[in-house]
């Protein structure tokens, strides 16, 4: 295994050390977790007293750091702790699988399929007709490309992914495990026999850099498109809804779900288990608490916790008083 000085560590992450170790940096660690040979983090003051007790020869701290690293240990001071852990992370990750050979020869890959020279696709993977593949994509073992479906550059589909119909990736992106891409929205009316399907003839337009966790569903539009935008981040257990449209850089945590036609604006943050109802539009910059049900649409920028989510002032002050009735006079909650 390799290892590291401190000195070749802060190159990568270009702080101010302080103090000193003779110790080489072979891998990175939680603190309390840590021994001699790895580096760590205290992404925040109230953790300053764990270090005592860890045994990490390095630590990424902030520029509020109030103790001192200690005999034989160091810190590397940086502007923004979780940006530069991003880049110590990006630096000691393991490999990504290696294809031998690059196109596997039980992958299934249409005639028609176009694929760029340096396209890796894996065992039992099923490419169909007229699908793009962009330069350097990479499609794991057991992922499905179906029909007319375009793949951007330098994205990765992960085992069990079903990349539907006439999809469109970006550049960039990451599908996980078990991810759905384009499965049918759902639709259904009623009639005299029972529920009848309405067909589900739109597609889904992913954009640029964009992240969709294990199991998690992006549904088609009734007639358009479901589009999510540049950079976005969806977590594991995501649902999203026939014709939401997200901005850029939205972020959506496990088990959270937006019903269809939902539009969100640019970086809108959905708490984990949050649920939007059909139709609502959230502005830009807003947050969505974890487990909050959204009824109605949301203002740019504001914070909105509970069921039927409020504004996330208006919701604290309604819990304080509860807890006061159900203290001083035995009121309990129904």
């Amino acid at each position: 295994m390799k290892s590291y000085s401190i000195e070749e560590i802060n190159e990568l992450l270009n702080g101010i050390i302080i103090g000193n170790t003779i110790e080489k940096i072979k891998s990175a660690e939680q603190l309390d977790k840590a021994v001699a040979g790895q580096i760590s983090f205290i992404g925040n003051k109230r953790y300053e007293n764990l270090w005592d007790n860890s045994k990490a020869s390095v630590a990424i701290v902030g520029q509020d750091i109030s103790i001192e690293p200690g005999d034989n240990r160091a810190f590397i001071k940086v502007k923004n702790v979780d940006i530069a852990l991003a880049q110590l992370l990006e630096f000691f990750a393991p490999k990504l699988p290696v294809f031998e050979p690059r196109i596997h020869p039980t992958a299934y890959i249409d005639s028609t399929a176009e694929l760029s020279e340096d396209t890796c696709v894996g065992a039992g993977a099923y490419i169909g007709a007229r699908v793009k593949l962009g330069k350097g994509v990479m499609i794991f073992p057991n992922a499905t490309i179906l029909e007319d479906s375009i793949i951007g550059d330098k994205t990765t589909i992960w085992s069990g992914a079903v990349i539907r119909e006439r999809s469109q990736l970006g550049s960039e992106c990451i599908i996980h495990p078990n991810a759905v891409i384009g499965a049918d929205g759902f639709g259904f009316t009623p009639s005299e026999t029972g529920l009848v399907k309405i067909p589900q003839i739109g597609n889904v337009v992913i954009g640029n850099q964009v992240e969709i966790g294990a199991n998690s569903c992006v549904d088609r539009g009734k007639f358009s498109a479901t589009i999510i935008g540049n950079g976005c981040k969806i977590d594991n257990l995501v649902q999203i809804g026939h014709n939401c449209v997200l901005g850029q850089f939205c972020i959506m945590a496990g088990s959270s779900g937006l019903a269809g036609s939902v539009t969100l604006g640019d970086f809108v943050v959905i708490g984990g288990s949050a649920s939007i109802k059909d139709h609502v539009t959230i502005g830009s910059g807003a947050v969505v608490g974890a487990g909050s049900g959204v009824t109605g649409n949301i203002e740019a920028g504001k914070t909105v916790l509970g069921y039927p989510a409020v504004e996330a002032k208006n919701a604290l002050k309604q819990w304080a008083i509860l807890k006061r009735l159900v203290k001083d006079y035995g009121v309990k909650p129904q």
